[in-house]
């Protein structure tokens, strides 16, 4: 029956076994069947008398029982049974079975034949297995179903073999009753009942079935035990029926003693807890969990991380068996993502730090937002220690460092608030070090250091730093000194410390501090070498500003002069007060357009220009022509246009008269008394406040451009008016019109102040926010007759030759009224020359006038337009040398047109002693 057994060769065949007689021909043949001789009624009876116990037979030993089949599985904790889990399926007693078990997959076949060969049974499962019904199989031999002549010897062989041993296994083809032939794999055992009689019983199995189930669970078997991954099986009560090898190890943990146990039971709480409700989740709702990555519990092989993914199990069925999970140590995986983020992380920093500090040109500030760079991400505390040049901005120092060296703690930040943290990272402290302490070697060489331990920890600075004591207390124990360069030279420090259970500083940390720092100390040089040159470009505009301004008299003034947001590139504004004869004084604010050192220049040389045709006392509309002829000598180069707008006003507190003209620059600001004032403003007092309006002045082109005249207003100005003159950077913004700026400063000047210099600082502090870059110059003016009790006195005479004995009759009487006698004759004789030049050259009245301030100032005026010429007189010359005497002998002396005239003056110094 077989064509492989393992009984280990053929027997001879019993009795009649050899003997085959015709073959029978089978029900559909058109045979009749023969009579069964074997297979009656009586021999079924006996059949059911069998017991599992074969009996020996007389005078024969009985054939051993065949041993156990041994369970499937490891004897490392593998799966107990073919498919782990089912011998946990519930078991429904006198119950159906639903379809899909494995005997729907393999189906096994069972038959009864005696001694000789015969059916003496054929089950329905062997009708369903090979077609052929039991009727007509019962009684008849099995070589009928042999479809080879060579295996019916062998089948005969292994019964024989089956009646020696009790049984017998193989392989075999048996026909199909639709002319085919079935592979099957047949299990012959030898049954005995209780009379004696001995049967066969034969168990069929389909091979390919068959096969494929051994191939499936071979499979099964190596990619459990052989899998690197962890797997594991758990049924409905999420215990486990098997773990593989792989996961045994991984969990420290043996495998016989996972099987019947939870995860809770297994592993330690905390690691248990998340996985446990992993499972739950996946057997409640089907939907698997994949790659979780989890801490590994701490087991015999603590430390890393594990990726853990779930799945439900159902039978053919659909019934739910549990769960299958696997486990893969990925902690390589992890260690290589952490080391990319954190290198992601380190990068991060470095960009934000540099977005950070990018367009920022202050030391302090650079300092300080290095030091927030790296608390908490990097360290705990964090200190920027620079040298005092890169804070001040100058020149670095040619030589070494050592202990004379001056450093501030500019930078600090920290992760919490105590005494001792002030006490180690009070900011603007100056650090003292002694050479060799950890920073004095730092900022000699130039080499980081990394200190730990108690003993590298204390030598920071010096013996005794109560620094060191803070630190200490605060638990630091690991710090990095970082030297902070610059163009080879090591501009500051870097100090930054770890403290608790944070972990200590490694050779990663330092080499990203040192990239840090390097970054830092090129901002810090940039920010260095801004302020050198911002201080030398302000220094340059301040010098070229007036260093000092008068306070003439009937004007009393105040000043503001803000340079600009724009780091070097200082603007070229500019304001004046010029005292003028007469009492009078200009008053001028410009503005060159553009920046820059350049700007700056052009400005100065056009305020020089503009002081000097002042001297010349020319009207404003004439100066401001002036000046304009003058820009492209004053212009940077031929390529260079210079353009500058200008507003020029002149006031006589005499007359109390303001005289302003404008070139392309922003309108003037007067705000008059509420009240009329009556006694004149005295110095210092208080502003009652007004109504404000802005000076209507014919526009005028900038300087430079042409094209437009320039032309004056002149107007009455009530007493204690204040004039307000300003450039556009006090009043322009890049989202607002410039009326919106002069309307909010009319209203700011509007209000009462305590003085006029409160005023000003009123002013600025309405500058707003979004405001141009730009410099600003404000000059702030309250307009009065002047102080009170100035001798004023003056005369009107005839273009007659005694006009000029009466003149100095005149003089002398009222210089010696008002007690300044030791000025009489000098007076006298600079008077009697200029009346002279006047009766000789005029035709229409001469006025004198004499006015005692701090200079006895004369002013004698004529009809006559044409300013006098000073010439050197010759020896034999009679004439000719009056100018001459009144420039040696004046303080100062000038001309200056007036109507359709002229007024030439001159001053005297009462307190000059070489006149008495």
């Amino acid at each position: 029956m077989s064509s492989t057994g393992n009984d280990g060769g053929e027997q001879p065949p019993a009795d009649g076994a050899s003997r085959r007689g015709p073959r029978p021909a089978v029900a559909g043949a058109g045979a009749t069947p023969r009579p069964r001789t074997v297979g009656s009624a009586s021999a079924r009876a006996r059949l059911r008398r069998i017991t599992p116990k074969p009996a020996a037979r007389p005078g024969a030993t009985q054939a051993p029982r065949p041993p156990a089949e041994p369970r499937t599985g490891s004897a490392r904790g593998g799966p107990t049974a073919p498919y782990p889990g089912l011998d946990r399926a519930p078991v429904e007693a006198f119950g159906e079975r639903a379809e899909g078990s494995l005997f729907d997959v393999v189906k096994v076949a069972i038959s009864i034949l005696d001694t000789s060969g015969r059916v003496v049974l054929w089950s329905p499962a062997a009708e369903e297995l090979l077609g052929w019904p039991s009727e007509l199989l019962v009684g008849r031999r099995i070589d009928e179903l042999i479809p080879d002549q060579d295996l019916v010897g062998r089948v005969r062989v292994a019964i024989q073999a089956t009646l020696r041993n009790g049984h017998w296994q193989g392989f075999t083809s048996l026909r199909h009753r639709d002319d085919g032939e079935v592979g099957v794999e047949a299990r012959i055992s030898l049954l005995v009942d209780g009379d004696g009689t001995p049967f066969l019983q034969v168990a069929l199995a389909e091979a390919g079935a068959l096969r494929a189930v051994e191939r499936d669970l071979a499979v099964r078997d190596a990619l459990f035990e052989q899998s690197p991954l962890g797997i594991a099986i758990l049924d409905t009560e999420l215990r486990y029926t098997a773990v593989n090898h792989t996961l045994a190890e991984m969990n420290g943990v043996p495998a016989e003693e996972h099987v019947g146990r939870t995860t809770g039971e297994t592993l330690p709480e905390r690691a248990a807890d998340e996985i446990t409700a992993i499972q739950r989740q996946v057997l409640a709702t089907g939907e698997p969990v994949i790659d979780v990555t989890l801490a590994s519990p701490v087991t015999a092989r603590s430390g890393g991380f594990r990726s853990i993914s779930y799945s439900r199990m159902t039978d053919r069925a659909g019934r739910v068996l549990g769960i299958s999970g696997t486990v893969m140590d990925v902690t390589e995986r992890y260690r290589a993502v952490a080391k990319v983020e954190h290198a992601r992380r380190r990068l991060s920093l470095l960009n934000e730090f540099g977005s950070r500090v990018g367009d920022l040109l202050d030391a302090t500030r650079i300092a300080q937002e290095l030091a927030s760079a790296v608390v908490p991400r990097l360290a705990d505390y964090a200190a920027v220690i620079l040298l005092q040049a890169v804070a001040h901005g100058d020149d670095l120092p040619r030589h070494g460092h050592d202990r004379r060296t001056s450093l501030l703690q500019l930078g600090t930040a920290s992760v919490q608030d105590a005494p001792e943290v002030e006490v180690m990272l009070r900011r603007g402290a100056r650090i003292t070090f002694a050479d060799d302490s950890a920073f004095g070697r730092a900022l000699r060489t130039g080499v980081p250091e990394l200190l730990s331990g108690p003993e590298e920890l204390s030598d920071l600075t010096y013996p005794g730093d109560p620094k060191v004591q803070a630190a200490h207390d605060l638990g630091v124990h690991s710090r990095l000194v970082v030297p902070l360069r610059a163009r080879g030279i090591v501009i500051g420090l870097l100090v930054i410390s770890r403290a608790g259970y944070r972990e200590g500083f490694d050779r990663d940390d330092l080499a990203f501090s040192v990239e840090l720092a390097d970054r830092a100390g090129s901002s810090l040089d940039n920010a260095r070498l801004y302020a050198r040159e911002r201080t030398a470009a302000l220094t340059l505009q301040r010098t070229l500003l007036p260093q000092q301004v008068p306070q003439p008299a009937g004007v009393e003034v105040a000043y503001r002069y803000v340079p600009g947001s724009s780091g070097t590139e200082v603007g070229g504004d500019w304001f004046d007060v010029i005292p003028l004869p007469d009492g009078r004084t200009a008053l001028v604010v410009g503005d060159v357009m553009g920046h820059g050192l350049r700007a700056a220049a052009t400005m100065g040389r056009l305020r020089t220009a503009v002081r000097t045709l002042a001297g010349l006392d020319l009207p404003p509309e004439v100066l401001l022509r002036h000046v304009h002829e003058l820009t492209d000598d004053l212009a940077q180069g031929p390529d260079e246009a210079l353009l500058a707008t200008c507003v020029y006003a002149v006031f006589d507190p005499s007359t109390q008269r303001l005289t302003a003209t404008k070139a392309g620059h922003i309108p003037p600001i007067l705000i008059v008394p509420k009240e009329a004032v009556d006694e004149p403003s005295r110095v210092g007092s208080a502003l009652p406040g007004g109504v404000g309006q802005i000076l209507d002045l014919p526009s005028g082109a900038p300087l430079g451009v042409g094209g437009v005249p320039f032309e004056s207003i002149e107007l009455e100005i009530p007493e204690g008016s204040l004039l307000v003159l300003c450039t556009d950077g006090l009043v322009e913004s890049r989202d607002k019109d410039l009326d919106v700026g002069l309307g909010r400063l009319l209203s700011v000047l509007e209000q009462p102040y305590a003085s006029i210099q409160q005023a000003c600082e009123a002013v600025l502090d309405t500058m707003e926010q979004g405001r141009e870059p730009d410099d600003v110059a404000l000059l702030l003016a309250r307009l009065g007759r002047g102080r009170a009790g100035i001798p004023t006195a003056g005369w009107t005479l005839p273009a007659e030759p005694t006009a000029v004995s009466r003149a100095r009759r005149l003089v002398r009487g009222t210089l010696a009224e008002w007690e300044v006698e030791h000025l009489t004759d000098t007076a006298e004789l600079l008077v009697s020359e200029l009346v002279t030049n006047s009766v000789r050259y005029a035709s229409a009245p001469i006025g004198v006038r004499l006015t005692l301030g701090e200079t006895l100032l004369v002013e004698i005026s004529d009809p006559l337009p044409d300013p006098p010429r000073e010439r050197h007189a010759a020896e034999a010359d009679e004439g000719g040398r009056g100018l001459e005497l009144v420039r040696r002998l004046a303080l100062r002396w000038g001309a200056r047109a007036e109507g359709m005239g002229k007024v030439v003056w001159f001053e005297l110094d009462p307190e000059d002693d070489h006149l008495e």
